[in-house]
């Protein structure tokens, strides 16, 4: 069964009702079992049970064969342009910690695949209490409805000792975040182009990045997007 993502949403969220349900973390080997509390590992378990769900719903799906690249998975297994999936999780009670993307690969991904920036994310919030999980809530967002400004930058990132590393998400759920999340996907592209001319290690091979980014956009949608 083929499905987009919104309608794997609908089908997960409205229909199955996962929000809200409860689970319980543990782990055998030989005879004994013991109870997981460490969260380390709990992204890694939900990715493992979405893959399951989607195979008992008889949903078409590919799983990417690098575990370690975007995205997680494919929902559209006759092009891979489209249908593009990745999963996130993150404790409820301490916030998005998670990265959206690596800063350099992310824009050098755009350059040649720009259909990229309209992929899907499914972002699951877990509370645990021992080895006891509970579902909190569930979103379905595009990267640049994660994304959003920052104090520092045009776009929030992840910086250690001057050098910027990962795309950072904003508190979306939030009325009271300062920051609040792009409105649109050339509202994103702008502060990301931004953020390159500003960051000392883009800025003098920045050039024609975003022109480039949007001709491949139109060459791989036949859509135009108008950033200035």
């Amino acid at each position: 069964m083929k499905l987009s993502a919104q309608e794997l949403y609908n089908k997960l969220v409205n229909e199955y009702k996962v929000i809200g349900e409860h689970g319980v973390i543990n782990f055998t080997l030989k005879d004994l079992t013991v109870s997981v509390e460490t969260k380390d590992t709990i992204g890694n378990l939900l990715q493992e049970w979405l893959k399951a769900w989607f195979t008992k719903m008889n949903i078409d799906f590919e799983e990417n064969e690098n575990t370690q690249k975007f995205p997680d998975f494919y929902l559209d297994m006759n092009d891979k342009k489209k249908g593009l999936l990745e999963v996130k999780s993150f404790d409820w009670d301490r916030g998005p910690g998670f990265d959206l993307a690596n800063f350099d690969s992310y824009c050098n991904s755009l350059l040649t695949d720009a259909y990229r920036i309209d992929s899907d994310y499914l972002i699951i919030a877990y509370q645990m209490q021992g080895s006891a999980l509970s579902i909190k809530n569930v979103w379905l967002k595009k990267i640049w409805e994660l994304s959003c400004p920052s104090g520092t930058y045009p776009i929030k990132v992840q910086e250690k000792k001057n050098v910027i590393y990962n795309l950072r998400p904003s508190t979306w759920y939030s009325e009271r975040t300062r920051f609040k999340p792009f409105a649109s996907k050339e509202d994103f592209l702008r502060a990301l182009n931004e953020t390159r001319y500003e960051y000392p290690q883009t800025r003098h091979t920045n050039g024609h990045w975003l022109r480039n980014v949007l001709n491949n956009y139109a060459v791989h949608t036949g859509v135009t997007l108008s950033v200035k």
